[in-house]
């Protein structure tokens, strides 16, 4: 072929560059897959260092969706790499970095097929037809589980967590899994809201001291300036979106007062005017005050504050927007935002409201809410009795510096998504590169039973699955080889869990004794959306560039 690739070690944007293409049909096809799938597959690829934003950010991760999102790529083909991992993402929440793997692996077989002759056409029908068979080999092999067995939902999010910077610290996993369980009813969900978890990073001790919350947890402190109180139990809780402050005109103009009197009685108005306010609010039997953030003017001043201290009304103020809809489904209030329909029937309620003060970082504890449609019982749980009774949960995180913050919340997010693909698929696959071999040995197997050039496309599509227990075996420092031909040896006796053992430094027969497994979802996903996106790039003649 006329292209010429960039060395292994300077494979990066320059891989993306535009260059003419050959005449023929399969040298344009050859080309842009060529190019295509080698940047994002190196990107992706066992690494964890540190990568710079064009921001000029530091991240540190080995997230493969977070990898290919700092990228600045140029290459529309390998754009649509990028998308994949954030379909995945989405989809399942795990597996990005595998689906962009299997991806290049599938773009290098269809370069070989090409240039056999092959067209793209039969290529991309028969890698769409391994596909769907693919997925029926992966439900075959598949584990069915029950939510109610916590044990095997905490060994999918360990899996899930083993492969991540935090994976020594034995409290994320437990905590995802309980944060996962606390907000459904294992018996009737379907899927998983993950807005109903909050996680709310504190710099300040090792990720050890984090903590799981039954409840609402916020990080603006209690304010102390007016002298009210920082604890408060059985709370009554109001939001308002109004400022509690003297009001100003919409047009920016100035008032001159050359008259004392003048100037008293201005100041006489605005006390009685905040005064009334905070009568109201303590009338309607309000005791915790929740106040929006407002860039119009001061949400509260010091002498709305000294009425609310003398009151007796808890004051927490600077609430974020994009808090607003989690407070409201935690507590059950409602937002409020003018004084007049200010009413009991908008407030929500707590047993107890108090600041914490833990390792440096403060933080506000909203526990024991009671949202408005009452159980049948005082003991029921709040989850599964109804979508007004959805719970939710807050995740406190502690870390060293934001980096390690950063990423513990990016892992606790793959770890919940495994969870919720267990909830929306309760089957489960061993890992370790498993379900992948299985799945090669079984296409090669049903290759040899067709004909033409539908046999040799099967057999290419299940040579390339194989990259996946490949590289896991290089992640480990093994012989790849000699790990891949000792697998194909064990399924071939038919031992279909036999997987690669990163503990034990080979291959075992059943990966599932050491706790490795991973939710079907992921694993049929993957196969699909990156055998989606090869047909998808196989169907590409050439790139017009405009300007």
């Amino acid at each position: 072929m006329a292209s010429t690739m960039p060395a292994p070690s300077q494979v990066g944007n320059s891989a993306f560059n535009v260059r003419p293409f050959l005449t023929d049909h399969e040298g344009h096809e050859t080309d842009i897959l060529r190019r295509t799938r080698r940047s994002p597959e190196q990107f992706v690829r066992p690494t964890s260092l540190p990568q710079e934003t064009g921001k000029g950010e530091t991240i540190i991760t080995n997230d493969g969706n977070t990898m290919l999102k700092s990228m600045s790529v140029m290459h529309p083909a390998a754009k649509m790499l990028v998308d994949l991992a954030q379909a995945q993402d989405i989809e399942a929440g795990d597996g990005t970095t595998s689906v962009v793997v299997i991806a290049g692996s599938l773009l290098g077989a269809a370069e070989k097929l090409l240039s056999k002759g092959i067209h793209p056409t039969v290529i991309s029908e028969a890698f769409q037809r391994a596909a769907a068979k693919a997925v029926e080999i992966l439900h075959d092999m598949s584990i069915p589980i029950n939510l109610s067995d916590r044990a095997t939902l905490l060994k999918a999010a360990t899996t899930s967590l083993s492969s991540k910077i935090v994976s020594q610290e034995p409290k994320l996993a437990p905590m995802a899994v309980d944060s996962v369980l606390k907000t459904i009813d294992p018996k009737t969900a379907e899927n998983v809201d993950l807005n109903n978890i909050r996680i709310l990073k504190k710099i300040g001790g090792t990720i050890d001291d984090s903590e799981i919350i039954d409840g609402l947890v916020l990080q603006q402190p209690v304010v102390k300036s007016g002298g009210g109180p920082t604890r408060m139990e059985k709370a009554k809780i109001g939001l308002i979106q109004f400022q509690l402050s003297p009001p100003k005109p919409d047009m920016e103009n100035q008032i001159v007062v050359n008259d004392y009197r003048q100037m008293d009685k201005i100041l006489k108005e605005e006390r009685t005017y905040l005064l009334n306010m905070v009568k109201k609010i303590k009338k309607a039997k309000c005791n915790v005050l929740f106040i929006q953030k407002s860039i119009l003017r001061d949400a509260v001043n010091d002498l709305s504050l000294h009425f609310l201290a003398k009151l007796n009304i808890m004051c927490v103020q600077n609430i974020e927007r994009d808090e607003v809809e989690f407070i409201c489904k935690s507590t059950g209030c409602k937002p409020i935002a003018d004084i007049d329909s200010f009413t009991e029937d908008k407030l929500g309620s707590a047993d107890l409201i108090e600041e914490d003060n833990n390792l440096g970082a403060r933080f506000v504890k909203v526990t024991g809410m009671r949202l408005p449609s009452a159980n049948p019982s005082p003991s029921a749980p709040v989850s599964g009795q109804g979508a007004s009774k959805t719970a939710t949960v807050s995740l406190v995180v502690r870390g060293a510096n934001q980096l390690i913050l950063d990423e513990a919340e990016r892992s606790l997010h793959d770890a919940h998504c495994v969870i919720r693909c267990l909830v929306k698929k309760r089957a489960m696959v061993a890992g370790g590169g498993a379900p992948e071999i299985e799945v090669a040995h079984q296409l090669t197997n049903l290759s040899r039973t067709l004909t033409g050039t539908e046999a040799i496309c099967f057999k290419a599509f299940a040579d390339a699955l194989e990259v996946v227990p490949s590289t896991l075996a290089e992640n480990a420092g093994l012989n790849s080889i000699r790990v891949v031909t000792d697998l194909r040896y064990r399924h071939g006796l038919g031992d279909k869990n036999a997987g690669v053992s990163v503990r034990g430094g080979g291959v075992k027969n059943d990966i599932r004794e050491e706790n490795v497994l991973q939710p079907l979802l992921v694993s049929t996903s993957a196969i699909e959306l990156a055998s989606e996106c090869v047909k998808m790039l196989l169907r590409i003649d050439d790139i017009a560039l405009s300007r």
